[in-house]
């Protein structure tokens, strides 16, 4: 007869009633199988859609943690407490843990994977980024021993719905946003993801495992997409690229560039390509070249089967005697987090100037003084009180951009908050 493992699952909401579906139905190995024997929220009442035996139901997460029938036990709860408490606490019960909390990882990841190395045991945690796309598990096996040289890709589902629909439908950021709650790619209160913190925390996780990299969420420099306007959506088209909220990092000598923001990209483009609530990233290695991974990076069922992915490797290993990997993901590279105004790049700019002649000299006389070449200029229409001027640059410092758009703000001729946009050719 073939071995089982048990599994408590601690949370119970939309990925963990899928998990908690995965498992009633059977997740099945030639040599092993995996068992439900606790599941724990705060609420066991409201119905989930899943029938669970009302003896593996609590309220105590405790019992999840303490249970000797339990040998994996999956976080499913969410930020960073109780969380973490509960994650450390497994680990030292000997317990090996399955997590989708990528602000978990991002802030406590050394405390968490040093604790399972002295404890023996595993950490999976293929679901905290990407979702259904095994970035995760490419990287540690797949690409095992190659040079990663950089990484760039959407990685939030909501922003990138609510930009496909600024771009394809015209509607301004508030409607798209609308949209995306009533189609439910949006929570009631979407600031984690259209501030660009969620893409942020996924990006800490992947700096770990693709370049050795530990980091703060706090060292990384980051911006959403709540001032991008169909305006701006129009112009980059004009320009020949789309907005896209990216997450990107790349070796520069013997550090490395990592950021989160808004990012016109080449229309032609992959990743321009990628619509709605779809995620990609691409690899780009030493030897590898170009690899590309494309999916759904959100949501139940997808984050669930990455779930029930860690489960069978973590399950194989423990049974096979196997020593825990965690040693690999504390922090043994040298390469350091450049910081941000170092990093150079073309630019877009969209001022908004009173409409007279001399405005674009005075303007372009700012940005040379910094160092910064207008690439091309678009002006349209005439008005009593302000006009756009917009324009693309060839590659400048981010220092001396913000140092230049600074001056130019305070310029009599222009109105307004100048709109900053980072261009990358991929």
């Amino acid at each position: 007869m073939k071995p089982y493992i048990g599994v408590g699952v601690i949370g119970f909401g939309t990925v963990g009633s899928e998990v908690v579906r995965l498992l009633l139905e059977g997740i099945e190995r030639p040599d092993f199988g995996l068992e439900l024997k606790k599941v724990a929220d705060f609420d066991i009442v409201t119905s989930r859609g899943v029938d669970v035996p009302k003896e593996l139901l609590t309220m105590d997460a405790e019992e999840v943690i303490e249970s000797e029938e339990v040998g994996i036990v999956v976080e499913l709860i969410g930020g960073i407490e109780p969380a973490r408490t509960y994650v450390l606490e497994a680990i030292a019960r000997g317990k090996d843990v399955v997590t989708a909390n990528k602000a978990l990882l991002a802030q406590c990841g050394d405390e968490i994977f040093r604790a399972a190395l002295e404890a023996g045991v595993d950490v999976g945690f293929e679901a905290s980024v990407g979702g259904a796309m095994p970035i995760i598990r490419a990287l540690r096996e797949g690409l095992a021993g190659e040079r990663i040289e950089r990484l760039y890709g959407i990685l939030n589902g909501t922003t990138n719905y609510i930009l496909t629909r600024m771009d394809e439908d015209g509607l301004p950021f508030s409607k798209a946003l609308r949209e995306a709650q009533e189609a439910g790619y949006a929570e009631a209160d979407p600031s984690l993801d259209v501030s660009g913190r969620d893409t942020l925390q996924k990006l800490v996780v992947l700096l770990r495992v693709a370049f050795g990299t530990a980091a703060s969420p706090g060292e990384i420099f980051y911006e959403g997409i709540e001032e991008i306007t169909p305006q701006d959506i129009e112009y980059a088209g004009e320009f020949g690229y789309k907005v896209k909220l990216l997450a990107m990092a790349k070796r520069v000598g013997e550090g490395i560039e990592a950021r989160v923001h808004p990012t016109l990209v080449p229309r032609r483009s992959i990743i321009a390509n990628v619509r709605e609530e779809f995620n990609a990233l691409e690899l780009v290695g030493e030897r590898v070249g170009h690899q590309l991974f494309y999916g759904k990076g959100a949501g139940g069922r997808p984050t669930a089967r990455a779930v029930a992915s860690d489960l069978v490797s973590l399950a194989s290993r423990r049974l096979s005697g196997a020593s825990t990997r965690v040693g690999e993901l504390l922090d043994s590279s040298r390469l350091k987090l450049m910081p941000v105004e170092e990093a150079v790049m073309p630019y877009y700019f969209r001022f908004s100037a009173v409409d007279r002649p001399g405005v674009l000299a005075q303007i372009a006389e700012v940005l040379a003084s910094e160092g910064i070449s207008i690439a091309s200029v678009i002006q349209k229409g005439r008005a009593e009180e302000a006009v756009p001027i917009v324009m693309m640059t060839h590659e400048a410092r981010e220092d001396a951009v913000r140092r230049a758009v600074a001056r130019i703000d305070k310029l009599e001729v222009v109105r307004g908050r100048t709109q900053v946009i980072r261009v990358e050719q991929l």
